[in-house]
């Protein structure tokens, strides 16, 4: 049995090991923590199977933004549970239950062929089975508690998850990424993630100090799995992500009046990037480094430039 009753799920969404949903399975009784796209709904089927539950012993879905990476299989994965609430950021809520703004959202971001093949058609959720999860709100798994933290900065639509049980966060975006390829002898690799359309970088550091104040001892982040043993540890993440959140809107900046200023952020990111990983003894050659980074360097800069747009308006 994973530790606490947590088990990781790949939800397969570009990658191996790129996108995580969670099972958490208290008592007989399951809650999932994100879940991906639609194309990820079998994978969840099995995660359950696997760990000797029905889907009808599942009471939560609890989602910590509506991306479609996060919550694309909401819809779906609902008609699959008929014993669960899903649970949303007040902001999200109308998104769970009316997706297609959110369709119109990504297909701007990523075009309509693109966001079929990636996310499939999005299924609504029945209003009357959503939960509008406000600040400070408490979700009772089996008589374990969740807490659900407003934790803008990535999206205001986004809340992070605390399970006091293992100390732990489920933290979505707003801790930023780290996949399993940058692992070195140093641990974790991280780099924040400023995706469009709502990066506010004052409001993603405010995010991350709230996070530390309960002193976790691990973070489960999407992209991709646990991160951190120990609150010390935990802490040095931190610092790493605000750093380079620092240095990321310093570049953004620099670049905001260049003709080709995306290309410009674009390599700035990249450059960025490899400097860290190099620092962080990652020996994969340059090449490697923006395959496994390259779609979020894209994502960031687009971020960034959707910031620095809105505050020239």
């Amino acid at each position: 049995m994973p530790g606490h009753g947590i088990h990781v799920v790949d939800t397969g969404f570009h990658r191996p090991r790129f996108d995580a949903a969670y099972l958490l399975v208290e008592n007989g009784r399951g809650a999932f923590i994100d879940c991906g796209t639609n194309h990820s709904v079998p994978l969840l089927l099995q995660a359950l199977d696997k760990a000797g539950l029905q889907p009808s012993e599942v009471d939560w879905l609890i989602l910590t933004h509506v991306h479609l990476d996060h919550a694309g299989g909401a819809g779906l994965l609902m008609q699959q549970l008929p014993n669960a609430t899903l649970v949303v950021h007040p902001r999200g809520a109308r998104h769970m239950i009316d997706p297609s703004k959110l369709i119109a959202g990504a297909t701007a971001v990523y075009g309509e062929a693109e966001v079929q093949r990636s996310y499939g058609t999005l299924q609504p959720v029945p209003e009357a089975r959503v939960r509008v999860a406000a600040d400070g709100e408490r979700i009772d798994l089996a008589g374990r508690e969740l807490l659900c933290v407003d934790t803008p900065g990535h999206a205001r639509h986004h809340h992070c998850i605390w399970d006091a049980r293992s100390r732990c966060w489920f933290t979505g975006d707003t801790f930023g990424l780290s996949y399993r390829e940058l692992d070195t002898a140093r641990g974790p690799f991280v780099l924040p993630t400023t995706t469009p359309v709502q990066f506010e970088p004052e409001a993603l550091k405010d995010s991350i100090d709230r996070l530390l104040s309960r002193s976790p001892e691990g973070m489960y982040l999407t992209h991709y799995g646990r991160i951190g043993a120990s609150a010390e540890e935990v802490r040095g993440f931190a610092a790493a992500l605000c750093e380079q959140i620092d240095a990321m809107v310093a570049i953004a900046r620099d670049c905001a009046g260049r003709e080709g200023r995306h290309a410009a952020i674009t390599a700035a990111l990249a450059e960025l990037y490899l400097s860290r990983v190099r620092r962080h003894g990652v020996t994969l050659d340059d090449a490697r480094v923006r395959e496994v980074l390259g779609s979020d360097i894209e994502l960031n800069a687009q971020g960034l430039e959707v910031w620095l747009d809105r505050a020239a308006a």
